[in-house]
């Protein structure tokens, strides 16, 4: 599929952007380009061939579910502005 000038002012008008004479040759080039790549892709033959969720055959590193810093809950809390009841108090901010 082609695009030329004409029509990509008259998207540029549909999406509301400005579009110069010159900006719009450029897009026609560049867009009529992209159409070509995706016509080229619909036309490979995919028949049989299984849908992946990623390129590489590799499987992702998990690191162990552990604790790894002690809990200092209680010496945050003695330095926090404001605490009720184990929580943090903060400003009102939406009246």
């Amino acid at each position: 599929m082609s695009l030329n000038s004409d029509e990509v002012r008259r998207i540029a008008h549909l999406a509301r952007l400005a579009v110069d004479d010159r900006e719009a040759d450029e897009f026609a080039a560049g867009l009529s380009d992209i159409f070509d790549f995706v016509e080229a892709l619909n036309a490979a033959e995919i028949g049989g061939i299984e849908p992946m969720a990623h390129p590489l055959d590799a499987e992702q590193r998990l690191r162990p579910d552990a604790v790894t810093e002690p809990d200092q809950r209680e010496r945050f809390q003695t330095i926090a502005p404001a605490v009720d009841g184990g929580l943090y108090l903060v400003p009102r901010v939406i009246e």
